[in-house]
């Protein structure tokens, strides 16, 4: 810092100070200090609670704000002759909210808090002057930020078009080989010496399994697809909601005995026949209990009610919940977990598993369940108090669906 030769500083407040009194701009000028700073230098440290106010004599200093740890710092504008800096942090009593370095060699005009608040309190036409200059600087930021989001927005929608269609692509190029690699194993299970071999036996049981897998998976991707593009055409027919459940839950309960979850359902007498998709309605609530299965730990347990309910508007509907004893969810992803390959935790430690404790998938499984809620004009969303893995608070899922469809 070095102080100035003279310089005009009422003519410079003018500037900034548009309205001022005569007297009011001796006042500020009698209270300011002249001072030069080379560039690169920085007046205001994002973060930090300081006490000066500086007004841009000559030069230019760059303000700007750290974003994220991914996208660091962002320039926000550059101030020029007759910009203020630093005056909210003083008015609101709070830390910097960006940093301020100078480009060039700058001149500025300070002001110390103590003598900043005193000429506010003296005179309400400058305080006026400077919030409406700075609510004018806000709103040219928010709609910079605005115009950063839209943009933002707009490359995510191509980023998210492109990866369904690599995705549909993958799926069907894959599905073709996965049908030809089952019908191979099946003309080999016919051969004596594989049935009469324990050792190949178990062999060819492996590879049908891991192609039941893929399959499964190949389809999975293909229905997130299908309901992205708003592409699923739902065909309504009477669906017996206790029925589907029981099916569901024993299916279930034979693909994972070894994890001996122990499954309790409980159902309302007056539970009404819905009309529904019976296939997207099955897979909706597949992929909920599978989730329960795999975020319960062994011998945990998985309750799952249905009842009767009104879905607002005076629309009958019907709601299966399933709750489970596991390891629960932090509100930040309640929402989260119906996006599309959103996996919670971290992901290089995945472990493939269709019922596995804490397997992994392909994160699509609660993505198509909202998909398919919402086809039928239904919703799906989930409860918990929050991930402890010590005292597993457990997770209750809600899909909610009326009892006619809605278009």
């Amino acid at each position: 810092m070095s102080n100035t030769e003279p310089f005009d500083k009422i003519s410079l407040l003018r500037v900034a100070f548009k309205g001022l009194t005569e007297d009011d701009l001796r006042d500020m000028a009698a209270a300011t200090r002249l001072c030069k700073y080379p560039p690169n230098h920085i007046l205001c440290h994002e973060g930090a609670y300081e006490d000066i106010f500086y007004i841009i004599a000559d030069g230019s200093a760059a303000i700007s704000k750290n974003i994220s740890e991914q996208d660091g710092e962002r320039i926000l504008r550059i101030a020029g002759r007759g910009d203020m800096v630093g005056e909210m942090a003083l008015i609101q009593n709070v830390p910097r909210s960006a940093t301020v370095c100078t480009t060039t060699e700058c001149t500025v005009l300070e002001m110390d808090k103590k003598d900043f608040e005193t000429l506010l309190g003296r005179s309400p036409s400058m305080a006026i002057n400077i919030i409406r200059t700075t609510l004018n600087r806000i709103r040219e930021n928010d709609q910079m930020a605005i115009q950063d989001l839209q943009n933002t927005n707009r490359v995510l929608y191509h980023l998210d078009r492109n990866k369904l269609e690599f995705i549909q692509v993958a799926a069907h190029e894959l599905r073709t080989p996965l049908t030809v690699l089952k019908g191979y194993v099946n003309v080999l299970n016919s051969f004596p010496v594989i049935k009469t071999n324990p050792a190949l036996g178990e062999v060819m049981d492996g590879i049908i399994r891991g192609a039941d897998r893929m399959h499964e998976v190949v389809n999975t991707m293909l229905d997130v697809t299908r309901i992205d593009n708003d592409s699923v055409k739902i065909r309504p027919s009477p669906v017996p909601i206790k029925r589907l459940v029981s099916d569901t839950v024993n299916d279930l309960i034979r693909a994972a005995p070894e994890r001996k979850i122990n499954f309790n359902i409980e159902e309302d007498p007056d539970i009404p026949i819905i009309k529904a998709d019976p296939t997207l309605l099955q897979k909706a609530l597949y992929h909920l209990v599978v989730n329960a299965i795999k975020y319960t730990p062994d011998g945990g347990r998985i309750t799952i009610h249905t009842r009767a309910v009104n879905m607002g508007n005076n629309t009958p509907g019907v709601e299966i919940s399933i709750k489970d004893t596991g390891i629960g969810l932090d509100a930040e992803h309640h929402e989260l977990i119906f996006e599309k390959f959103y996996q919670v935790g971290d992901v290089s430690i995945h472990s493939s598993g269709k019922t596995s404790f804490k397997g992994g998938g392909p994160g699509l499984g609660l993505a198509i369940v909202r998909g398919v809620a919402r086809a039928h004009g239904g919703k799906a969303w989930v409860e918990s108090v929050g991930h402890d893995e010590m005292n597993f608070p457990g997770c209750t899922f809600y899909l909610q669906l009326p009892v006619e469809p809605t278009s």
